[in-house]
């Protein structure tokens, strides 16, 4: 959307889409991140016995320090792509044993460089890239037996693009039906989101485990 910003909080399990909202373009997806926790926890009434077994899987727009510790300061589980590039090279510089996750990239865990507050697991990734080493790292306060194990599990927070954003796009036609107001493209939006999620209740509830799933 030219100008704004679609952000949603998505179950992919249900094919569910739990929050959504539109912010100016100007806004950056760690300005977005509290606006949706708050409101998951309010629509889902989730109490603190439920938020210690509720796991918010982010990409590296949402990962900051001061996001990651708000989280975990409210009791939620995180498995997160660290947002510093830079911190990435760093802590690169750490890894004492590199572990091959695929053929273009390797796996090495390190100390987290920050006191979250609560015990966490960091991982590092490199990939070579037109000759040049490429690093990210990964914040998980899930424990986890292997390296792999853990990226696999990070990676499988990519089903929200593939399950709603462009089905929405292309089924409900969302990037097409586009509003001159911030205020009617947030309806356009929440009216998506209403078709979106009474597929969602179809599928599960008449298509699941039958020749249609």
């Amino acid at each position: 959307m030219t100008g704004r910003q679609l952000a949603r909080v998505s179950a992919i399990n249900y094919r569910e889409t739990l929050w959504s909202d539109v912010f100016p373009g100007n806004r950056t997806t760690v300005t977005c991140l509290k606006p949706a926790v708050r409101a998951v926890k309010t629509s889902l009434e989730l109490q603190p016995e439920q938020r210690k077994r509720t796991v918010y899987r982010l990409d590296g727009g949402a990962g900051s320090d001061e996001k990651l510790k708000w989280l975990l300061q409210r009791g939620y589980h995180v498995i997160a792509k660290g947002y510093s590039g830079k911190r990435a090279h760093a802590l690169a510089q750490q890894v004492s044993r590199w572990d091959a996750y695929d053929p273009t990239c390797w796996l090495g865990r390190v100390p987290s460089p920050v006191d979250f507050g609560r015990p966490v697991q960091v991982l590092v990734k490199k990939r070579l890239r037109k000759q040049d080493w490429k690093h990210s790292y990964y914040v998980s306060t899930l424990p986890f037996s292997s390296k792999t194990a853990f990226m696999d599990r990070y990676n499988l927070r990519g089903g929200a693009e593939v399950e709603q954003f462009r089905a929405d796009k292309s089924g409900l036609y969302l990037s097409s039906r586009r509003k001159q107001t911030l205020q009617a493209q947030k309806a356009i939006v929440l009216l998506n989101d209403l078709g979106h999620n009474l597929l969602a209740d179809f599928h599960h509830r008449a298509l699941a485990e039958s020749r249609f799933a």
